[in-house]
């Protein structure tokens, strides 16, 4: 037996429209694609004095469905004051009020979870007047992924699929194979779009005014130009939407790697790492001059690498030897 689908508000006015021409319920039921017992039963419920209006029958609809479910555990108005007067109100942590109730008031126990999950929904922002319950934590709780594993910080349509990569950029074993990424500084201002290559680590790229789709492309594409580039593999951030300009430009394929894999374009992780030594996060990034930004760059592939045995990225992509000591 398949799973039962409740009625939907356009197949309730589909049953008011044919019910008022005066058609029978075997002909409703068979045009919208119900068992006739539905009809039936929609119609007994919902009718009011032998009408039936939709409006009326999806609010009666939707008021059962509240009633059935499982009650919240805030919906209890002890636990509630609680979490109002020491969360939103007293500046306690989600995670200190969960101890503390364990320790004195076991039976009003509620979760850090629970109080985030609710917090999120907006359904505590009554508590403090109508205001955002949000601006009243440190943090936001745990990150939560779907179970599917699908991306749902926005999607941009895609190439390739880093499984398509060749062997030559899977084996590093050509210069020419590049991971690309950037590092944001203060929220919607300048970031730096790093491109690293995968042989030889060395780092390319530079300032771009903001980590939008526009501003991203153009500095891959000033990156790239000159260099050898055979492919470059992305995650799949909004900031990439344009790839294809960028190959059309270029003339490399993009690749991009499965959502919330970050270790499938490690070398560029690592290397973005690196340049939070020089860069902190939330700083302002557009204040930055551009040369500087390429002086450490620069410093960066001067550095000795132990997977290169301690040659540099700029001596291993450029097949020369620095006398640095």
């Amino acid at each position: 037996m398949g799973r039962y689908k409740h009625l939907t508000i356009g197949e309730r006015e589909d049953i008011m429209c044919m019910r008022r021409e005066g058609r029978r319920v075997g002909e409703i039921a068979r045009e919208i694609g119900r068992d006739k017992s539905t009809v039936s039963r929609e119609l007994r419920r919902n009718s009011c004095e032998r009408f039936y209006r939709a409006s009326t029958a999806q609010r009666r609809y939707e008021a059962r469905r509240e009633r059935c479910r499982r009650p919240r555990l805030l919906d209890d108005p002890e636990r509630l004051e609680l979490v109002r007067s020491r969360v939103l109100e007293g500046r306690w942590s989600p995670e200190q009020l969960e101890g503390r109730i364990l320790l004195e008031r076991p039976d009003l126990a509620v979760s850090d979870t629970t109080i985030y999950r609710e917090v999120a929904a907006g359904r505590l922002d009554r508590c403090i007047g109508g205001r955002r319950a949000s601006a009243r934590l440190r943090r936001r709780g745990r990150r939560r992924r779907s179970r599917d594993g699908s991306e749902r910080r926005g999607r941009i349509k895609i190439s390739h699929e880093v499984s398509e990569r060749p062997p030559e950029a899977d084996g590093r074993s050509r210069v020419g194979d590049w991971e690309g990424d950037t590092v944001a500084g203060r929220a919607g201002g300048a970031c730096l779009v790093t491109m690293v290559d995968r042989a030889t680590g060395f780092l390319a790229g530079g300032k771009a005014a903001s980590k939008r789709k526009g501003p991203v492309r153009e500095a891959m594409v000033a990156a790239m130009r000159g260099r050898p580039c055979e492919t470059v593999t992305l995650d799949r951030g909004k900031e990439f939407a344009e790839h294809a300009l960028f190959t059309e430009a270029v003339g490399a394929e993009c690749y991009f790697c499965l959502p919330r894999h970050p270790w499938q374009r490690g070398t560029n992780e690592n290397t973005n790492g690196l340049l939070r030594q020089y860069f902190p996060k939330g700083g302002d990034l557009g204040a930055v001059p551009e040369a500087e930004v390429q002086m450490v760059y620069d410093e960066l592939n001067r550095r000795p690498r132990e997977r290169l045995g301690w040659r540099t990225p700029y001596e291993a992509y450029h097949s020369v030897a620095l006398h640095l000591l």
